[in-house]
C-alpha cells in the first residue's frame, strides 16, 4: 500500500532550505517511508504518536496511518529542537 504524503509548512519550508543533495537525500527517503513507514532503522517516539528515523544528519519526525505519511519535522540530528517542535504538534 502506498501512502499520501502531508507535510507540515514548517517542515517543507525547512527542505527548501537545506542543500539540494541534501533535499534530494530527505526526499528519498520520505518517499520510502510512504511505501515502508516502519523501516529497520526508524525508532518510536516514547509517550508520543510519532517515529523517527534519520537521513544523513537530518531527522525526519512522522507519523502514518493506512492513507496518509505526516512529516511533521525535519531538523538537525543533533538539534533537541527537532523534539520540542514535535512535541508542540502532539
Amino acid at each position: 500500500m502506498i501512502r499520501r504524503l502531508l507535510i507540515t509548512k514548517k517542515a517543507d519550508s525547512f527542505l527548501s532550505r537545506v542543500p539540494k543533495k541534501h533535499s534530494a537525500q530527505l526526499a528519498r527517503k520520505i518517499m520510502m517511508l510512504l511505501e515502508e513507514p516502519r523501516p529497520a532503522d526508524s525508532i518510536s517516539m516514547k509517550g508520543s504518536p510519532f517515529f523517527r528515523v534519520d537521513s544523513g544528519e537530518y531527522r525526519i519526525v512522522y507519523r502514518f496511518d493506512d492513507e496518509f505519511l505526516y512529516v511533521s519535522v525535519i531538523g538537525k540530528r543533533n538539534d533537541g529542537d527537532v523534539y520540542k517542535k514535535a512535541k508542540r504538534i502532539e
